[in-house]
């Protein structure tokens, strides 16, 4: 059992910056685990916003955060980042960590809430105008 704990998030002024956490525990991971970060805001489904290869040798974006944020991770603390920054009020929702164990993530899922096997309990992050 994997277990994901997100922590970092709060109440920033939009044009602001937040870096939230992914600490992960449970489980050896092999370079193949891929890491992702979701959200969710106020009556919206779950969206893809960033994932990372346990390797770091991929990463992959949703068009609507590139060049503002950035996912990585350190292999020594088993921990997940994203730091976000030039933050707009369309960015507040629930951030969820995500982990998919079971096998290499394919290209055509990795932004599919199904193809991950484990979730954190999420992050608030609420960016004001």
């Amino acid at each position: 059992q994997v277990q994901l704990v997100e922590s970092g998030g709060g109440l920033v002024q939009a044009g602001g910056s937040l870096r939230v956490s992914c600490a992960a525990s449970g489980r050896t991971f092999f370079n193949y685990v891929y890491m992702g970060w979701f959200r969710q805001g106020p009556g919206k489904e779950r969206e893809f916003v960033a994932g990372i290869s346990w390797s770091g040798s991929r990463t992959d974006y949703t068009d609507s955060v590139k060049g503002r944020f950035t996912i990585s991770r350190d292999s020594t603390k088993d921990t997940v980042y994203l730091q976000m920054n030039s933050l707009k009020p369309e960015d507040t929702a629930v951030y969820y960590c995500a982990a998919r164990f079971r096998d290499p993530i394919s290209r055509v899922e990795f932004n599919i809430t199904t193809a991950y096997d484990y979730w954190g309990q999420g992050t608030q992050v609420t960016v004001s105008s």
